[in-house]
This record gives structure tokens, C-alpha cells and sequence, in this order.
């Protein structure tokens, strides 16, 4: 007796069909190239019928018909920054509405990244937070979008920007409005633009308030930023409120406070910067500026879709920063 056929594999015309569509939308839909030109519900209507049809597209022949790959990659600078994490939720989000694979890379350099552009593996990049060192290396032709970097040192690249000097201002006025005049300040030692930015937001919020400032190596983690907090905590002046250019040097504040014996917000009222998830789990709950990491994500991943597809991109003015206000800040 013959062995049974074995089933058919659903093609994208049996997509097209049942989505109600052309071949040619699901083709643009699942090649990350339709853009404006196919809206959000019918994008969905395809990925449905895909879904009910058990439909996976052929990575290998879209590449040989379109010249790409479908992979983007995103460039941290530290994969276990929880801001990182952030971000790469909203790419993640975002390309998998778009049809797209992301692959995340650390610790990288330029010249890494202008291997990995030209090689041809990736569609194109993300590139998040990086050091000034890192831009001069990237071919000029290559489809890149900088994520929370300064555009004065990618000209004629899109960059979307977080408004982390307002976040600062608003974190100063936080406490000033609460009676401090004594600030400290546990600031990054990174050259990225984004520490750059809240160092100048900061001069410029607490230009009338008396300053301690304390530079904090990020790359060492909470351990480094818990011994240098303990340097300024010790100070028989110590200042009763204190800055953290993040969360993470926050929480190392927060251990040598401990350390020293001082109740927080009692003693020291403590802001910082990012709101990861750990800030609402410390004890008290951590005063700090949420800067919106996924949606940063997904804004990126919109603009370098539009970049491939050949559409202008449009400028995104900085995304707005808020001051979430919890436990760890009093009056003086």
C-alpha cells in the first residue's frame, strides 16, 4: 500500500487568499517593507490567516528576492543594564509587528558593527546609547538608527532622543520645592551623550543650590556605585538629599545607607534616573525619572523600517521624561 502524500505546506498565495488580500501584500507584510503602504489592520489580517494556516515564510528566498535578510540587530552597550531591557521589550514589539528578527549584540566597538553592516547578515541596526568613539566607523551607506544618542555626531542618520535633561530638571525641582539646598550628586563617569545631557541638565537645575558631586564608574555596577555613595554618605557634611544619574547607583546607595545606619527618606532623600523594575521593589520605594526605554524601542524599529523602505522619516522630537515620586524623597 502507498505511503499517503505527505501534507502540502501552506504557501503565501493560501495566505493571500484567506486573508483576502494580494500575494504581493503578504509578501510586503512578511519582508518588513509595507511600511505605510499596508495598514496596521490589514498587516494584522495577514499574520492571522499565517497563524490559522501554520504559514512561515522562507527566510532563504525572501533574502535571494529582496536582498535582505529580514534581521535587524541592536547594539547595547551593556546587555545586563536593565535600561537595555527596556528598550529591547519595545524593538522586540515592534519588529515582530513589522515581521522582522532581531538579534542583540553587547559590548560592541565601531569597527564591529561596520563588519556586521557590511557582511550583510542584518537589514539594518540599532545602535543604542553609544559612546562618541563608537560613530566614526559605521559605512556611511549603511541603514542605522541611533537610539538615545546625539545627533550632532550622526548627521544625516535618524536618532530618537530621550529628553533625559527635562527628566533632570524635573528631579532637582523635586527636591528644591521640598527645601533642599544641599544637593548631592552621584554622576556617570560614561562619555555617552545621554550622561553628557543629564550632567548639563542637572548645572543648569541646581545652579542656585549648594553642590557635592561624586563620579560613578557604571560599568562596575551597584558594588562600585555602593562604595563611592559610602565616600559621600561619610562625610561629616554629607548632604540630606542625593541625585543618581541611575537606578542602579541608587540601589548602591540604598546598600550603603544601610551599611552607615541611615534611614532613607529620614536621613537622605534619594532620586534617580531610569525607573527600572527594581525601583519599586526597594525599601522605601525609589523617587525616580521613568524614561520611557520601550518606547524608544519601538520608535526606532518604525524609523528603520521606514529607512528601508525607501519613505522619509520623519524627525521625532525627544520623547518626554516623568518624575515618578515614591517613598525616598521628604522635606528638609
Amino acid at each position: 500500500m502507498a505511503e499517503p502524500a505527505p501534507p502540502r505546506r501552506p504557501t503565501g498565495r493560501d495566505v493571500a487568499r484567506l486573508a483576502g488580500v494580494s500575494q504581493a501584500t503578504v509578501s510586503l507584510v512578511f519582508s518588513g517593507a509595507g511600511g505605510h503602504r499596508v495598514s496596521d489592520a490589514t498587516r494584522e489580517r495577514v499574520r492571522e490567516a499565517a497563524r490559522t494556516l501554520g504559514y512561515q515564510p522562507q527566510a532563504a528566498g525572501r533574502q535571494l528576492r529582496l536582498g535582505r535578510s529580514g534581521m535587524v540587530m541592536l547594539a547595547v552597550p551593556n546587555l545586563l543594564g536593565p535600561f537595555f531591557g527596556r528598550v529591547l521589550s519595545g524593538v522586540h514589539e515592534e519588529a515582530h509587528r513589522r515581521g522582522l528578527a532581531v538579534v542583540v549584540s553587547s559590548g560592541w566597538d565601531g569597527a564591529t558593527l561596520a563588519e556586521a553592516a557590511t557582511a550583510g547578515r542584518f537589514d539594518g541596526l540599532l545602535i543604542c546609547s553609544p559612546d562618541d568613539s563608537q560613530l566614526g566607523e559605521l559605512p556611511a551607506d549603511t541603514p542605522a538608527v541611533f537610539l538615545d544618542a546625539d545627533p550632532a555626531r550622526s548627521p544625516g542618520r535618524p536618532t530618537v532622543e530621550l529628553d533625559v535633561a527635562a527628566g533632570m530638571r524635573a528631579a532637582v525641582e523635586h527636591l528644591a520645592a521640598r527645601g533642599h539646598r544641599r544637593i548631592g550628586h552621584l554622576r556617570s563617569t560614561l562619555s555617552a551623550h545621554t550622561f553628557r545631557t543629564r550632567q548639563a541638565g542637572f548645572e543648569a537645575a541646581a545652579a542656585d543650590l549648594e553642590v557635592v558631586e561624586a563620579g560613578v564608574s557604571l560599568n562596575e555596577g551597584a558594588e562600585a556605585a555602593r562604595a563611592v555613595a559610602r565616600t559621600l554618605l561619610e562625610r561629616p557634611d554629607r548632604p540630606a538629599a542625593v541625585i543618581c544619574d541611575d537606578d542602579v547607583v541608587a540601589s548602591g546607595l540604598y546598600q550603603a545607607a544601610a551599611e552607615l545606619g541611615l534611614r532613607i527618606p529620614e536621613d537622605v532623600s534619594v532620586v534617580g534616573i531610569d525607573n527600572i523594575p527594581v525601583a519599586g521593589l526597594l525599601v522605601p520605594p525609589l523617587t525616580t525619572v521613568d524614561l520611557p526605554g520601550e518606547e524608544l524601542g519601538r520608535t526606532g524599529v518604525a524609523a528603520l523600517a521606514a529607512l528601508l523602505a525607501g519613505e522619509p522619516v520623519i524627525v521625532v522630537p525627544p520623547l518626554p521624561t516623568t518624575l515618578v515620586v515614591r517613598a525616598s524623597t521628604r522635606p528638609a
